[in-house]
Parts: C-alpha cells; structure tokens; sequence
C-alpha cells in the first residue's frame, strides 16, 4: 500500500518506521521530491521526474540526493529543488550522472595507458620510470578518483607536496601530462582537459660534474689498485660483528675485469650506461672502430672506439655474446642457461669512488666528463652531440661554457682590427698586461 503524500520533514522523517519491504514517502509540497526507507532502517532521499522532451510517454529518472543523517530534510529538499530547476530548463540530471560514472577513474585510465601506450610504445627502461611513478606518487594520491574530477587544485597541492623532492615533483607531473593528453586525443577524457597544462614547475639543479686531470689520475690509480690487488674496507672494530671479520691483510674488495673494462669503456666513449653493459661482441667493428647498436635512447646509433677503448675491449675474455655477461648465470623456460648482460656497476663504481675520494661523482659523470674533454679541444658542439648520441642539440648546450677558446679567438680577432682602425696597431700586451688606448709602453 502507497505511503500518503505529507510535507517532508524531520518529524516525518523519523516517525518513517522501516517495513518488510522497501517503500517511498512523497513531498506533498514539493512534487517529485521523495524519502525511501529500506526494510534495514537505512532512508535515503531522491528526486523522481520524466525527462521534458520525452513528454508524459518518457520513462521516470530516479536521482538519489544522499542518506537522512549527513542531509538534513531541509537540505535535502533545497538539492531537490535544484534537480527539479534543471529539469525544467530541459536538462536531464540522471543521464549526466550516468555519464560520470562512466568515466575512468585514474585507476582504470592508467591500467588503459599502460596497456596501449607505455608496454607497447615505450622503451624497456623508459616504461619502468613510468610506471615506478605511478605506482609511487600518482596513484596512492588518486587512483579512485574520477580522472576527470582530478582539477589544477589537486595538482597544485600534490607538487607542493614533493617539494623536497623536486625533480621527482617536476617528473610526475611530465608523465601525468603525458597520461591526461594521451587519453584526451584518444577519446577518453573530452579535449583540453588536462589538468596540469600550466602548472609551473620547480627550478631544477644543474647536476653535471666533470672530473679534472687530478680527480682522473686518482681515478685511474682506484682503477688499478681494485683490478689487482683490490681495494682496503675497514672495519668498526666497535661493533660485535667484528671479531668475525677477516683478517686486516684480506680485507679487499676485487672487481673482475669486466667491470673494469665496463667503468674504462664508459669513461673512454661517453656512452650510457646501458649501452655499454648491454654491448654484444657482434655489434663490434674492431677494423672500422665502431660499435653499431641497433637500438638505444634514441634509436639506432654508432659509439665511435677509439684506440683506447678497443684496447679495452681486445683485453677482455670472451664468455658468450655479451661482451659483458652477467655474473650470477641466469635459468631460461626450460631450466638451461640463459645469456644475460651484467645489470650494472654499483659495487665496482662505488669501491673506486671512495677510493679516488670522488665523493660527488656519479658513474653518469664519466660520460660528461668525456664530453667536457671533448668541449675543451674546441672540437664542435654538434661534433659532441654525435658522438654521445644526442637526438638534441639544445641537450648539448651544456657544454658550450667548456668551450672557451673559440671565444677568445673571435675577441681577439675584433679586438686587433679595432685597434688597428684606431690607429693602434698591434700593441698587445705581453703576459696579460693591459695598456691603456693611446699610451705606448714605457722602455728604459
């Protein structure tokens, strides 16, 4: 049996007993604005219309307002009063809310970027940073959300939130960028809804260091003394672990020649680190000096050897196709072994390191120092560029300030015709002495 219409109110609402079945009690002021009360005790208020342009044969829409406790009657029926406004106007309240529900949450878009962009555009490394990111920053802070409720608010908030982290805060948002514009160009967010288009990001850091002829010679002889001998690690003879330590003359850390051969390699050609450990003896053209690599972080490439670093790749013990296997021999599907190349250089770079006291050096420095060097023998910023593989000039403009002596040439090039017009000459001054114009220097 219907519930009679009566004026909605705290009153009613809570003399609203619960049945053995669900049931609605109607506004009678407000037409289509209504209280349903489950047979659990739970009362929820609604909206109940017909669409206008469907007319009296359209089919009802149910809108749900929210539950009695956290709304109160009279809130609840100002928010029915807005749905019902809409109506009036020709919205249809029911299909945008449907349509919201059928938008992605950040969660489900990203499960859809990863599956059709990042796995199947991306290279290996470049998808894991990706994905790392997401996994750490992005979706803990909004994987449930609606991805298109997500607005520059939020942004602004989460990048502050990383601001001891800066270049973490700067890299989130690029890859979350990216993320918002791919599913805007591909039909699942509407066009021009990405939410950090205009965001400013930190200022970041120059981290480029190069080492100088006396960090190099101390490197060289860290190099050496862990080859062959190995370097010394102490002991805090503190602690109780120490009585099990080794003796004092056995305390040495040994590198194999591999990863000597791996820190040379990268020192002598600029490469990146993984496109020296992943290296295969038939990339290797030891006639012509080059190393082709069919696929890098920027495509196919050529790493020039020079007489160095042949040398350095003549000396090492073949063990298979990579010129620098893995240590630990890796199982494949069918338990046989499987070639794997080394995964990298920590050990081995860090004992040199603090041996050679580098305490601010990164093994990626070894390949800004080999630029630097290069930068200095004013041999050409694109010349450069090539041989480290940049697919971008601007990224090779950091080594432009190395480059002095071109400069200095240009000077002293206007300098001289200058001077001459001012009827001068070519008075310069010996050791850096500086004359000034119309004065000659004084003999006697």
């Amino acid at each position: 049996m219907a519930e009679p219409a009566r004026k909605i109110t705290k009153r009613v609402v809570d003399a609203a007993a619960p049945g053995e079945s669900r049931f609605v009690v109607w506004d009678s002021e407000l037409k289509g604005f209504g209280l349903r009360v489950e047979p659990s005790g739970t009362k929820t208020y609604l909206v109940r219309y017909r669409p206008r342009d469907g007319g009296r044969t359209a089919a009802k829409r149910f809108v749900t307002i929210g539950r009695h406790g956290p709304l109160t009657p009279d809130e609840a029926r100002a928010r029915a009063l807005a749905i019902l406004g809409a109506v009036a106007r020709g919205e249809d309240p029911a299909a945008k809310i449907g349509e919201a529900k059928a938008r992605p949450t950040l969660q489900a878009l990203y499960d859809e970027y990863d599956r059709l962009h990042i796995s199947t555009k991306l290279k290996p490394s470049t998808a894991s940073s990706y994905r790392s990111t997401f996994k750490k920053h992005i979706l803990p802070a909004w994987g449930a959300r609606r991805a298109d409720s997500i607005g520059r608010p939020d942004i602004l908030r989460f990048h502050a939130g990383l601001t001891d982290h800066r270049v973490t805060a700067n890299r989130a948002l690029a890859i979350l960028s990216g993320m918002f514009e791919w599913a805007a160009g591909n039909g699942y967010l509407p066009e021009g809804s990405n939410p950090i288009s205009g965001v400013a990001r930190y200022r970041e850091q120059s981290r480029e260091r190069f080492l100088d002829l006396d960090e190099l010679e101390r490197f060289g002889a860290a190099l050496r003394e862990a080859e062959t001998i190995g370097i010394p690690w102490q002991v805090d003879e503190a602690k109780a672990k120490a009585k099990h330590a080794p003796k004092p003359e056995n305390r040495r850390t040994l590198i194999s020649p591999y990863a000597a051969g791996a820190l040379r390699l990268l020192l002598f050609t600029g490469a990146r680190l993984r496109e020296v450990l992943h290296m295969r003896w038939e990339w290797i053209d030891f006639q012509r000096g080059i190393a082709t690599l069919p696929d890098s972080k920027t495509g196919k490439r050529s790493i020039y050897l020079n007489p160095p670093a042949l040398a350095v790749l003549a000396s090492l013990p073949r063990q298979g196709k990579f010129i620098f296997p893995a240590e630990r021999e890796a199982r494949d599907i069918d338990g046989g072994p499987e070639e794997k190349p080394r995964h990298d250089l920590k050990r081995a770079w860090n004992a040199v390191r603090r041996m050679a006291q580098l305490d601010n050096v990164r093994i990626h420095d070894l390949r800004h120092t080999h630029a630097s060097f290069g930068a200095a023998s004013n041999l050409g910023l694109q010349t450069i560029g090539q041989l480290l593989g940049h697919a971008q000039h601007k990224t090779t403009l950091r080594y432009a300030h190395l480059s002095a002596d071109p400069l200095r040439r240009a000077s002293e090039a206007i300098g001289a015709q200058l001077a001459e017009a001012l009827g001068e000459g070519a008075a310069a001054a010996p050791s850096g002495e500086v004359i000034p114009f119309g004065r000659s220097r004084e003999t006697g």
